[in-house]
């Protein structure tokens, strides 16, 4: 409530006639910290409920950009090849620094109803959390808070900025909603921006980059490697437990070749359907996409397998995600691994020939390396039947030749 205070989040009116008020609630959450260097946070957030919002009344464009992953390895790599310097920040109720566009009235906070004043509701005037708007706001407050202070965007991520210095080095930052990376080989440029955001914005230092996204950062610097897991008590083993996997048999490959999936192993019958109901297979392929989008190319092939019958899965999809859910049990410790190498950009391509059993498209495989360091990766179905494995191959070259650019 200091927060709401301190940025003169709304004033308390009058309802006017006409107007639709939006609902609010608090959300109380526990923070879990980094094993052995940060304690778990109790954090209480006040949020409104966006879901009551009227599209072209409350909100017009609710869009907004977020740092891909393949940025952040990138990023990674870079640090571990050139030795530079990576700290994290944190910016403090994030979305309570753009002013709204829009007139919108809240009811009062639940506990925190002002007195003499019960029939007032509040009149918005800097976006809230789980506003449609809000993330879209913020974004456009810190893309010209950046390029006024001669940082470039990408143009190829636009959550991606950075400067070059006099002397030749770069200053990069990374943004992901609330969270930054910035890297530079001198430890002062990034006090200097630190400074200059802090200024502007309430800012949180977390010092060196431990985590991010659920990602630990491991770094060897008399060895000049860096990793990126999802290991330890992180992540994969919350995923491993949530689906009750923690004393199954470890398998040794991600997907066996005795399993050849298709719809006609989807349920047929009522009772069927009735019982794969109670069976937790969205959530657990979107948890298992998760680690696999993160940092694990490993699982990509089996997960763009399982991902095909979301909408109608059977006992036998449902065998092959415990089976990958065995494999990940026993590759806890896989993890990605950054360092010096002397070969610039390696990309690995290939296609299979109609892979699919039902509608008989091919798939598209490609992995792409930095100096060694696995930056990018994707096995997905190609969009159209290739009438040949020439067409397929080409398809799949194409593909990759534009994640290349």
């Amino acid at each position: 409530m200091e927060s709401l205070h301190k940025n003169k989040t709304w004033d308390l009116v009058k309802l006017p006639k006409g107007k639709k008020i939006v609902r609010c609630k608090w959300v109380f959450k526990k923070k879990e910290g980094t094993l052995g260097v940060e304690e778990p946070r109790y954090k209480t957030r006040f949020v409104a409920k966006g879901c009551s919002q009227i599209p072209r009344v409350d909100f017009t464009d609710v869009f907004s950009q977020v740092v891909k992953h393949s940025s952040i390895r990138a990023l990674l790599g870079i640090v571990a090849m050139h030795d530079l310097e990576l700290e994290q920040l944190d910016v403090k109720t994030v979305f309570l620094h753009r002013e709204l566009e829009e007139d919108i009235y809240m009811q009062q906070p639940k506990g925190f109803t002002v007195s003499e004043k019960e029939d007032y509701v509040c009149l918005l005037k800097k976006s809230l959390y789980s506003l449609k708007q809000s993330a879209r706001q913020w974004y456009k407050r810190f893309d010209s808070f950046m390029t006024s202070h001669d940082f470039k965007r990408s143009s190829f991520d636009s959550c991606v900025y950075f400067k070059k210095n006099s002397d030749g080095s770069f200053v990069y930052l990374l943004l992901y909603v609330d969270d930054m990376l910035i890297a530079t080989k001198d430890k002062r440029e990034i006090k200097k921006v630190k400074a200059q955001l802090s200024e502007e914005f309430e800012m949180k230092d977390l010092g060196p980059a431990k985590k991010i996204l659920g990602m630990e950062i491991l770094r060897d610097r008399k060895a000049s490697k860096l990793y990126l897991s999802q290991k330890g008590k992180g992540y994969i083993e919350k995923v491993i437990c949530r689906f009750n996997m923690q004393s199954a048999k470890p398998v040794s490959t991600p997907l066996a070749a005795h399993f050849r999936l298709s719809s006609a192993l989807s349920p047929q019958s009522d009772d069927e359907i009735e019982c794969m109901s109670h069976v937790p297979y969205s959530s657990a392929v979107g948890s298992l996409m998760y680690a696999m989008v993160c940092s694990r190319p490993d699982l990509s092939y089996a997960v763009s397998a399982v991902s095909r019958y979301m909408a109608n899965p059977g006992k036998e999809h449902w065998k092959v995600v415990q089976w990958i859910l065995r494999y990940l049990r026993g590759t806890t410790d896989v993890c990605l691994q950054f360092g010096r190498t002397e070969d610039e950009v390696i990309r690995y391509v290939d296609a299979d020939f109609a892979e699919d059993l039902d509608r008989r498209r091919s798939l598209t495989g490609y992995i792409f390396t930095i100096r060694g360091c696995v930056i990018s990766w994707k096995a997905t179905l190609q969009t159209t039947v290739a009438l040949s494995t020439t067409e397929a191959e080409y398809m799949a070259i194409t593909k990759a030749c534009k994640e290349a650019i």
